[in-house]
């Protein structure tokens, strides 16, 4: 019996390198989709969208240079199969597994039409793998991190090999927009699914190799450096990592080379595995994507702190420099991540919710379970077992590591004169009140 071919759904894997997709022998039709039920919530000027949009063609180049191509569809994704299924057969659809509650439910849907093969690509680990010997999920990081260690191997970090596939004959040059009412053909563009060009920053437009090879000088110093803001010695490759651009795998057998080398690679390694801590947390815990995992307090809605908050007019410097650089660019040194979300809850007392939609609706790296539980966290409502009088002194951490106010100067104008819309002594005071009363 022949057999079918099988989809190939390209989502946070948008590479031909070390892909687990392209190791699958037989006939394929490579896809990807414009999923309307999340760009429907966006800004037709989201950055992100360009970032993908670019990831998306130079991928349909190099699969065309290896013989394949990769048909682009604007639609739901359900629609987008039902679709397919009612024009051909397929065996199966294959794609790498994404584990935030909308993604489960879709794949789940997607489950329901044709058998939906789910790949490891993403992570390091399945959400499974780094578990307590009771088989229940870590709360605590450093026993997470430390039983990760344990459960590493090389295996871990291998490359997927591309093997030769057979391209189904289908139309791949136009953009197909899927509804249910049928499909429609137009010219494949950004302007085509409702979004306007952007202008990305120079490091955004960075290859993932080009941005290693800037962070290779940068490595050694990491642990000491990475937390001054203006000295810009991350990596830079989040948002690499979030869409897929550069492959976990790729990274983790850099550091390994780098390793080699002499460079102590540890600190660089222990901050991936926060990324695998939260995904695994946001798997096992999906209520925490809005609700809280300790302390009943859940801030206090005020509309005009917020909205100074978001247009960056606090009068907090450090807090205006980086909701600056936020909107301007879509990026947020670290740091200032940190310093921003405390300011906000425990100084503003606003929702740590609302603070993350903000960031979602503006991070070029904005990845859920990452974004939820560092707003938890700086809230003091996640599963940390560090109790809700942890506060950020935004002044202290910018006198610290923005000493010169380099970070400070470069976002905000010469002409800045605004005063604090709160007072961070009585604030906080406030802030641990109302911590306080609500465990009463």
């Amino acid at each position: 019996m022949t057999k079918l071919p099988r989809i190939l759904w390209f989502r946070r894997d948008l590479r031909v390198e070390d892909n687990p997709l392209l190791s699958l022998e037989g006939e394929v039709l490579p896809i990807f989709i414009f999923d309307t039920a999340i760009l429907s919530k966006l800004s037709p000027h989201d950055r992100r969208v360009t970032f993908i949009y670019h990831a998306v063609t130079t991928l349909k180049q190099k699969l065309k240079e290896r013989g394949l191509n990769l048909a682009v569809f604007y639609g739901d994704p359900i629609e987008v199969f039902k679709h397919l299924l009612s024009q051909y057969a397929f065996d199966e659809v294959c794609a790498s597994g994404d584990y935030d509650e909308y993604a489960l439910a879709r794949d789940r849907d997607v489950s329901h039409l044709l058998p939906f093969h789910a790949l490891q690509d993403t992570y390091i680990f399945r959400p499974d793998e780094v578990l307590k010997s009771d088989g229940k999920p870590y709360l605590v990081f450093t026993p997470f991190y430390n039983r990760a260690k344990e459960v590493f191997r090389h295996a871990h970090m291998i490359e997927y090999q591309s093997v030769e596939q057979k391209l189904m004959n289908f139309a791949y040059d136009p953009l197909h927009r899927i509804t249910s009412a049928g499909e429609a053909t137009d010219s494949l563009s950004l302007e085509a699914i409702g979004f306007i060009p952007q202008l990305l920053t120079p490091h955004q437009q960075y290859s993932p190799d080009e941005k290693l090879a800037r962070f290779r000088s940068k490595l050694a110093d990491y642990p000491k450096n990475r937390d001054f803001m203006a000295l810009e010695a991350t990596s830079g490759l989040s948002t690499d990592l979030r869409f897929g651009t550069l492959s976990i795998r790729s990274l983790l057998r850099w550091l390994s080379e780098q390793k080699k080398s002499g460079v102590d690679t540890e600190p660089f390694f222990r901050q991936l595995i926060f990324r695998e801590f939260y995904a695994m947390l946001l798997y096992h815990f999906p209520h925490l994507a809005t609700k809280n995992f300790r302390y009943p307090f859940c801030g206090i809605e005020n509309n005009e702190y917020f909205e100074a908050f978001c247009s960056a007019r606090t009068g907090v410097p450090i807090v205006d420099a980086g909701v600056r650089e936020l909107l301007e660019s879509g990026e947020m040194h670290n740091r200032v991540r940190m310093i921003c979300a405390s300011f906000f809850t425990k100084n503003l007392l606003l929702p740590w919710q609302w603070g993350e939609a903000f960031f979602a609706r503006h991070l070029m790296d904005y990845d859920a379970s990452s974004n939820i539980l560092s707003w938890q966290w700086s809230a003091g409502t996640g599963v940390d077992p560090q109790p809700y009088f942890r506060i950020f002194n935004p002044a202290t951490q910018s006198e610290k590591f923005d000493k010169q106010k380099d970070y400070i100067h470069k976002h905000l104008p010469p002409d800045y004169t605004l005063p604090p819309i709160v007072d961070h002594k009585a604030s906080s005071q406030k802030a641990l009140e109302y911590f306080k009363n609500a465990q009463q």
